[in-house]
């Protein structure tokens, strides 16, 4: 299954919630999942009981959609996770937290993953001093990630609109477009609304 191109306002209908995948938009009026929540021609219909299967299914795609993977990148990660001694949950999202592209993101750089993408793969991200324009690059504790003077414009309008925002405990905003992994992301710090253990069940079956 690859990435979902589409509108994403119908993955948050799909998921029956915000996932908050455009930004800002999301937590304002405008927000078409506020107006109009139902799945595409499901409104009026008696909801179904999902099985214990679906219910893990259903976790699954929105945690890979929240983080704008395809089902191959996703499960690769799990892969990984499940092979370290720690829990399989706390590294899943380790990794994905530590994504260059989450971490822009999480930074306040840009207003969603998807636009965290689209910087760094067109080179506006520098990580130690040097360029790094792919999106699944995986920082490390220490590692300092600075805004590229061609994307500079991009990060200004964005922090305007978001004056207030605050970068989560592993992550250090050091100055303006800069930022310093202050350490490896632990579960309790990430704030994503997923219940893990139904991943790690689904791929367990």
């Amino acid at each position: 299954m690859g990435r979902q191109t589409g509108p994403r306002c119908k993955i948050c209908r799909r998921e029956k919630e915000k996932l908050f995948l455009k930004g800002e938009k999301c937590a304002t009026e405008k927000c078409p999942f506020s107006r109009r929540s139902a799945a595409g021609g499901k409104r009026g219909r008696m909801p179904l009981r999902m099985s214990e299967y679906g219910i893990r299914l259903r976790e699954k795609q929105k945690a890979r959609r929240i983080y704008g993977l395809t089902e191959r990148q996703f499960e690769k990660y799990f892969d990984e996770a499940s092979a370290r001694k720690e829990s399989t949950a706390e590294m899943l999202f380790a990794f994905l937290e530590r994504r260059l592209d989450n971490v822009v993101f999480r930074a306040g750089f840009v207003e969603s993953r998807r636009s965290a993408r689209q910087v760094v793969h067109h080179g506006g991200i520098l990580v130690n001093g040097k360029k790094v324009d792919v999106p699944s690059y995986r920082v490390r504790e220490g590692d300092a990630i600075k805004v590229a003077a061609s994307a500079v414009p991009i990060m200004q309008l964005v922090q305007k609109k978001m004056p207030d925002y605050t970068a989560p405990a592993w992550l250090t905003v050091t100055g303006e477009g800069e930022a310093k992994v202050a350490s490896i992301p632990k579960r309790s710090e990430i704030d994503t609304a997923i219940e893990d253990h139904l991943i790690v069940e689904y791929y367990s079956r």
